[in-house]
């Protein structure tokens, strides 16, 4: 009886340990929704999260802040993510049933250069990026943002779906063999239906890693009709002789709803595909 209650303790402090960590972790997004609501007079005043005021107008002056209303940068990040979620799944997935199914030559030394790619930090392969997209003329476009999706240039998840492809028994790819069926074939319909969690969890890291990219996004667009969130809240700030912390915090708000929403409904593959491509 001591036992279990000792065991019960220890499982209501683990608990209570978890969710002061989880409001520790949440307190600065609730501290920026509640700002957006506050006054710009008592944003930096006032610490806490309770409200005694709500300054709704915020939301509309953020909304109109800039010289395009902030509707056109959620469409303008949308199109972009939407051409790198789809590029990513189509390309990287090939690749990546290359890596685990096919032999060739220089198979180990090409995925070992892939594996390199994903250590090489962005502001290395920035420049050489830049000269080659303005010869290009596509400064100044969603070009550089998305074209580059579509020639699997993302190496960690080809990594992800080539140690989730392993996982799935060969036999799979025999029988496939003996039906006749070619290397296409079999791709398309024996492993890419099984890849689901794979291909899940590629979408949403994809969706959260181009919602929120900044740096790549202010290099390589300079019209303001084209900004995507990231850039357009940096001006928001540029547009303001006296900063409006509150329309900026609102519209913060707002841009992070996408993220919440593909997490919350997500969820359920994000955690199914991670636990499942270190199975081998």
């Amino acid at each position: 009886m001591r036992q279990d209650r000792t065991l019960a303790i220890r499982r209501a402090l683990r608990h209570v340990l978890l969710v002061v960590m989880v409001l520790l972790a949440l307190y600065p997004v609730l501290w920026m929704v509640v700002s957006s609501l506050r006054p710009d007079g008592s944003i930096f005043t006032d610490s806490g999260i309770f409200l005694d005021t709500f300054a709704t107008e915020n939301y509309t002056n953020g909304w109109n802040a800039l010289s395009q209303p902030f509707s056109t940068y959620l469409v303008n990040s949308a199109i972009v993510v939407l051409g790198a979620i789809i590029g990513n799944l189509v390309t990287c997935s090939m690749a990546a049933y290359a890596f685990a199914r096919l032999s060739f030559r220089y198979k180990k030394t090409a995925f070992a250069i892939m594996l390199v790619t994903i250590m090489l930090p962005i502001h290395v392969v920035i420049v050489p990026q830049y000269v080659i997209y303005a010869q290009l003329g596509w400064i100044n476009s969603f070009l550089p943002l998305i074209v580059p999706k579509f020639l699997a240039t993302d190496g960690f998840f080809i990594f992800l779906m080539v140690q989730f492809i392993r996982a799935l028994p060969r036999e799979l790819d025999e029988a496939a063999r003996i039906d006749g069926a070619g290397h296409a074939r079999t791709f398309l319909q024996i492993i890419l239906p099984l890849m689901t969690p794979a291909l899940a969890t590629t979408a949403i890291f994809t969706f959260i890693w181009t919602w929120g990219d900044f740096f790549t996004q202010l290099i390589f667009v300079t019209d303001p009709e084209l900004y995507t969130v990231p850039v357009a809240l940096r001006a928001f700030i540029d547009a303001q002789s006296q900063s409006s912390y509150g329309s900026l915090f609102a519209m913060s708000a707002v841009s992070i709803v996408p993220v919440l929403l593909a997490f919350t409904f997500g969820q359920r593959y994000l955690i199914r595909g991670i636990a499942t491509t270190g199975g081998k």
